[in-house]
């Protein structure tokens, strides 16, 4: 029965911060349900095979692996999007990206948007719901994860998101934008935290000796590629927002402010270009 099935698996999932809510999603993913009907059937019977399916999910969890990659989706901005093995799993901290991205494109103007380092294209699928006059380019280096994200823009029926592969700016030529936001690989390779994030690619969260490649090619190349009067905005480490301001400054950026991230750690720089 179902209040049996979530009672034992709540005993298998001791490692869990939310063992139930873990269970009840992985049963409500078999079985194709609201969490509303494990309550309403709870003594509903699973099948076999829906019962092989609870149990190897079950597994993989207790192994430590993403509720995400288990059900293959994950919400950000109310969006309900893929996420697989070839993309990062979206946060709520990033929606700050978007919350900060907004606030710099009125809602009637039809602005050039880039998002460089889409992945899942939780960025860019969140700003183009909310700004349908937009046009956004959305770039990765990773063909798999271009893919999710185009998939996850025909499921939402958004059309104005343009996805092209690209190793940053390698293959921007001359494009320039109003915007460009990115939520880049910022942890260093020898962090520590690195064993405790044994699932997500990690092309897409490392960034060099001090984590901050990836962050300086941003910052200087978008130089050639931002309109006059045009927005930075890069998501980095909680303990990197110092630095990452004076690299801002010393290439001539303006209005250099940094903002915190749910949890009060500084989590996104913008910086404007009126040079």
């Amino acid at each position: 029965m179902i209040h049996t099935a979530l009672f034992d698996a709540v005993k298998l999932l001791t490692d869990s911060d939310s063992p139930r809510l873990d269970a009840e999603i992985l049963l409500c993913h078999v079985l194709g349900v609201t969490r509303s009907y494990l309550y309403a059937w709870s003594d509903k019977l699973l099948t076999p095979n829906q019962s092989a399916q609870f149990q190897a999910l079950l597994t993989r969890r207790a192994d430590g692996e993403p509720i995400a990659y288990l059900t293959g989706r994950k919400e950000f901005w109310s969006l309900n999007l893929q996420v697989t093995e070839n993309t990062l799993i979206p946060r709520p901290d990033t929606e700050l990206l978007v919350e900060q991205a907004l606030a710099r494109l009125p809602p009637e103007n039809q602005a050039q948007v880039i998002d460089l380092g889409t992945g899942s294209g939780a960025i860019a699928l969140a700003i183009a719901q909310e700004r349908p006059l937009c046009h956004i380019l959305a770039t990765d280096n990773s063909i798999a994860a271009l893919k999710v994200a185009q998939a996850n823009a025909k499921d939402l029926g958004i059309q104005q998101v343009t996805f092209l592969i690209s190793n940053w700016w390698a293959a921007l030529g001359k494009i320039k934008a109003t915007l460009i936001v990115s939520n880049p690989p910022y942890i260093a390779n020898n962090d520590p935290h690195l064993t405790s994030i044994q699932y997500e690619p990690r092309r897409a969260l490392v960034a060099g000796v001090d984590g901050l490649t990836d962050i300086r090619q941003l910052i200087t190349g978008a130089i050639s590629h931002l309109e006059k009067g045009g927005w930075l905005l890069l998501e980095h480490g909680y303990n990197q927002a110092d630095v990452v301001r004076k690299l801002f400054i010393q290439q001539g950026y303006e209005s250099v402010t940094t903002y915190k991230d749910l949890a009060g750690w500084p989590r996104v720089t913008v910086g404007l270009l009126n040079g």
